[in-house]
């Protein structure tokens, strides 16, 4: 007889970390190889986590809603009679992208900083947020490190921040629900505040027609990661028209033919990505990240699709490669990660990588909008819905008004490395690929 540790199986390659979400299996269960013992998630997607041994669990060591690093073992099983299959235990603490988040707890064991003379490695993030609180080097490098090899992580630095000075523990929060009993009124809800002898405590009462709605767990990482890019980078949107009566005539003509030779049906996003990759090579810096005051050019174009899901979340699934993939290859794609992400069949690698990301708030009525940039990336463009319009046509024989389908884009960029004329120049170049569409191509 032998235990066999279950250890938190590697996500990604930059998730440091999953929230356990539910135990199919509780100390004492039968389990079988391969079959499910618990539901894991990190921001992206939710996984299983099968057993990689038959016998009995013998203990759990996290509940429902940890926080549990890659590489932790996360329960015991005890096998009779023969090897079971195991995984490496790794042990991967170095700091997650911001993208790549989740909401962590505080970590039980605390490292003391490396009294060696080697230079201390820091993330981007980190700098970041230590030259936002004033934090020089000198106080940076007294700061102790969870990581691996004793790295200052954003949860350090943030500990760090939220009692430097006293030792005070931070503020808690408390929101105190009341019951409806009233009717609709025709005044709008007041928000009042009380504050209890204990000051540590904040008590919020709202009164009036008021609903509480507690956020689900992808809806907290949402707001996190939108609040985080905009403290991170220097947002700037700009704006172009485009004409696009050549494409929609193009697809309204094929898509039949298309749907019947490829088994799949062909929307505008596919077409838009085309553009962009076509523009990206050109102006590579837009598919680019920020590491201090080093600019890493991604030579590999992976292009996010924000992806809308039946709860009203978006997640962003991204096309690899997307430069090495023809009309029907990016179609494909395209319509597998969108399937997939409404049907909860992600998989983690499909959310990683993303170097430029796409979103179609067209899909939902706006003819605009000014996207929120998805870290690490340093830029996202938006395709707005297509409209008919009159619009002046200028001709050899001069100036006539005719009916075109037209549509706005925008580009939020980030002005740190991405300056306007840059910016402008870039998304005017995706509007003339748009607008100059061979309606006689072939797909």
């Amino acid at each position: 007889m032998s235990l066999v540790n279950l250890v938190m199986p590697k996500l990604g390659e930059s998730i440091m970390e999953a929230t356990i979400l539910k135990w199919h299996k509780q100390a004492g269960d039968t389990v079988k190889q391969d079959e499910t013992i618990l539901d894991i998630a990190t921001d992206k997607v939710d996984s299983e986590v099968p057993s990689t041994a038959e016998g009995v669990i013998e203990s759990i060591l996290y509940n429902v809603n940890d926080v549990v690093p890659i590489g932790a073992v996360i329960a015991t099983i005890r096998v009779v009679g023969h090897s079971p299959r195991t995984e490496p235990v790794t042990n991967q603490y170095e700091e997650a992208k911001l993208v790549e988040e989740i909401p962590y707890q505080p970590a039980k064991i605390i490292s003391q900083p490396s009294t060696t003379n080697a230079v201390r490695f820091y993330s981007p993030l980190v700098l970041n947020i230590a030259q936002q609180e004033g934090i020089g080097m000198v106080e940076l490098e007294n700061i102790p490190g969870t990581g691996q090899d004793g790295r200052v992580s954003k949860k350090d630095i943030l500990a760090y921040v939220a009692t430097r000075g006293s030792n005070k523990p931070v503020q808690e929060v408390s929101v105190v629900r009341t019951e409806n009993t009233a009717a609709s009124q025709s005044f709008p809800a007041t928000q009042t505040e009380a504050r209890s002898t204990n000051s540590d405590v904040q008590t919020t009462i709202y009164t009036g027609n008021v609903e509480i709605i507690e956020m689900d767990r992808m809806r907290k990482l949402i707001s996190k990661h939108m609040t985080d890019s905009k403290r991170i980078s220097a947002h700037v949107t700009s704006f172009a028209e485009c004409d696009v009566t050549n494409l929609v005539l193009w697809r309204n003509r094929i898509k039949n033919e298309f749907e019947k030779r490829e088994n799949e049906k062909i929307t505008f996003t596919p077409l838009f990505i085309e553009a962009i990759v076509k523009c990206i090579k050109r102006y590579p810096m837009l598919s680019s990240s920020v590491e201090g005051d080093r600019i890493i050019i991604k030579k590999d174009i992976n292009i996010g699709m924000a992806t809308a899901l039946p709860s009203g979340n978006l997640i962003v699934p991204v096309i690899k490669n997307a430069d090495q993939l023809n009309l029907v290859g990016l179609t494909k794609q395209v319509n597998n990660l969108a399937n997939n992400a409404r049907n909860g069949k992600l998989k983690p690698d499909d959310t990683m990588g993303g170097t430029f990301t796409l979103t179609n708030v067209g899909t939902f009525g706006s003819i605009m909008g000014t996207p929120i940039i998805n870290q690490p990336q340093v830029a996202i463009m938006a395709v707005g819905a297509i409209k008919k319009r009159p619009m002046v046509i200028e001709t050899a024989a001069g100036d006539s008004i005719a009916i075109r389908h037209m549509m706005y884009i925008s580009l939020s960029y980030d002005h740190r490395i991405i300056d306007g004329a840059l910016g402008s120049t870039f998304l005017n170049a995706v509007a003339k690929e748009l607008e100059n569409f061979d309606g006689n191509r072939g797909f």
